[in-house]
C-alpha cells in the first residue's frame, strides 16, 4: 500500500482494528511479521545519512531516528508485559508517555544502529517465546490502565500492526522524498 494524497500519513496502513475472532493462522502470520521486522527496518533505512534519519516522517511527526528508538522502547515494553502475563495472574502493567520518551536525549541523538540491534535481539527472543506458547496461553493477559484487559493474542495482533505501521512511515517518507 503506497501513500497517496488521500492517505492519512499518521496511519499509512490504516488504524489498528482487532479482528472479532483470532485463528491459529492469524497468530502465525503475526509472529512472522514480528520475525521480519528487524530486517524490514534495516532495509528501510539502508544507506541513510544523518540528515535523512533526522527528517520527520510527516509534518509534526517524529524523526525517523525517534521513530526507530520508539519501536525499540515500545516493543521492549510489550515483550515484558507478555512475560508478566505468562507468569502472573492478570497483572496490572504501567503505561508510559511515549511522546515524552521520544523527546529524551537518547531518542533524539543516539545512533539508530543501537535500536536496530536491540530490535533484532529482542524480536529473536520474542518470536521464540511466542512460538512456544500452548493454546491456553494465548488467553492469558494483563490489565492496562488505558487500554483495559488485553490477552496475549490481542497484544500480538496490535504489535504486528505496530510493526507494519511504523515501517510504512519510513518507506512512505522515502517514496515521497524520492530517496
Amino acid at each position: 500500500m503506497s501513500a497517496t494524497p488521500e492517505t492519512d500519513l499518521r496511519y499509512p496502513v490504516g488504524k489498528f482494528q482487532l479482528p472479532a475472532t483470532i485463528a491459529h493462522e492469524d497468530r502465525e502470520q503475526w509472529i512472522e511479521t514480528l520475525a521480519d521486522l528487524p530486517e524490514n527496518l534495516r532495509n528501510a533505512v539502508l544507506g541513510w545519512n544523518q540528515h535523512k534519519l533526522d527528517t520527520p516522517y510527516r509534518e509534526g511527526g517524529w524523526t525517523v531516528r525517534q521513530l526507530l528508538h520508539h519501536i525499540a522502547d515500545s516493543h521492549m515494553n510489550a515483550y515484558m508485559r507478555i512475560r508478566l502475563a505468562l507468569t502472573e495472574d492478570w497483572p496490572t502493567v504501567t503505561a508510559y508517555d511515549e511522546v515524552k520518551w521520544a523527546k529524551l536525549h537518547d531518542a533524539t541523538s543516539a545512533p539508530v544502529e543501537w535500536s536496530l540491534e536491540l530490535v533484532e535481539a529482542l524480536h529473536a527472543r520474542w518470536v521464540m517465546l511466542l512460538e512456544s506458547l500452548q493454546a491456553g496461553d494465548w488467553k492469558r493477559g494483563y490489565k492496562h490502565p488505558e487500554a483495559g484487559q488485553m490477552t496475549i493474542e490481542q497484544v500480538l495482533a496490535l504489535y504486528a500492526w505496530h510493526s507494519r505501521h511504523h515501517t510504512a512511515h519510513i518507506t512512505h517518507l522515502q517514496q515521497r522524498m524520492g530517496w
